[in-house]
């Protein structure tokens, strides 16, 4: 099962129930509809699919990946005949990555065996692009950070943000970068918004985006403070394993409780990015 909810006029958000409270969405218009992101599981974007299709009876035209991993792009083959769009970097990636990945997936879980690799057909690589839905104005643009493919989808009319993974209720920063990430959270200050999908978890309202924002680039912030501190331990693998999701005051349950392991995973791509200078390889398998 997902979770669907109605967050503006014949705009829908569809939430895993599996995999780590992750989203997607999707804009009706008259006749057609564009999905936004696709869900981990097959079963899981069949059933948008089928909402769409057969409450809605509208067709699917487009897909728009906000990026390449593997729970918000490897349900574009589940839209038979729909475009995909996305940064041009995603369609990269999914190609350097996502071919190879899935290939690994095959093997290992069988649930995946129908699912192939669509890359997008439409591709931006600066700036914004802008698609009309009916009356509605999607408006695309660069969020990166989380990666450095990410793009976020703001429907004008509706003022409604989905912003892929440059928010999430613990940003995850393995396959991007702080820095950046910094800039896109503080790019989207200049958005009039009435709500933002994240990426992953529920959808924030109007009065928790200033609030969101900043609580966001505290937490980065804070992991920084966390490494230099280990830094100047003897033992620095202790220290940032002592300072667990909680010591930066959140919740273990956020994500479906993926929230420890996203921030361990933080915590430890930060220390040897700054202090052992060898680049993690982000394994695409593991999504977030």
């Amino acid at each position: 099962m997902i979770h669907r909810e109605r967050v503006a006029d014949e705009v829908y958000v569809f939430q895993s129930d599996v995999y780590a409270q992750v989203n997607a969405g999707a804009v009706i218009s008259q006749d057609w509809a564009v999905v936004i992101d696709t869900l981990p599981f097959p079963d899981e974007t069949l059933a948008i699919r089928e909402f769409i299709e057969r409450e809605l009876e509208r067709k699917v035209r487009y897909v728009i990946n906000t990026h390449y991993h593997a729970d918000h792009s490897w349900g574009n083959c589940y839209f038979p005949g729909a475009l995909v769009l996305g940064h041009e970097l995603c369609r990269k990636n999914l190609e350097k990555h996502g071919v190879p990945s899935l290939k690994k997936a095959w093997e290992e879980d069988t649930i995946f065996q129908k699912t192939q690799i669509v890359l997008p057909h439409i591709t931006m690589d600066s700036g914004f692009l802008e698609l009309i839905v009916g009356d509605k104005t999607l408006r695309f643009v660069e969020l990166p950070g989380h990666s450095e493919d990410g793009i976020g989808v703001y429907i004008i009319e509706d003022e409604v943000l989905f912003a892929g993974d440059v928010w999430m209720p613990v940003p995850h920063i393995v396959d991007g970068d702080p820095e950046v990430m910094r800039e896109s959270l503080n790019k989207i200050r200049g958005f009039t918004l009435e709500n933002v999908v994240q990426g992953h978890g529920d959808v924030i309202l109007r009065g928790e985006v200033e609030s969101g924002i900043d609580d966001r680039l505290e937490y980065l912030d804070r992991i920084e403070e966390i490494v230099q501190q280990a830094s100047e331990d003897e033992f620095p693998g202790e220290i940032l394993k002592e300072h667990s999701i909680q010591t930066v005051g959140k919740s273990r349950i956020l994500m479906g409780g993926a929230a420890e392991e996203i921030h361990q995973q933080n915590l430890f791509h930060l220390y040897r990015e700054t202090f052992e200078e060898e680049p993690l390889e982000f394994d695409e398998s593991v999504y977030y």
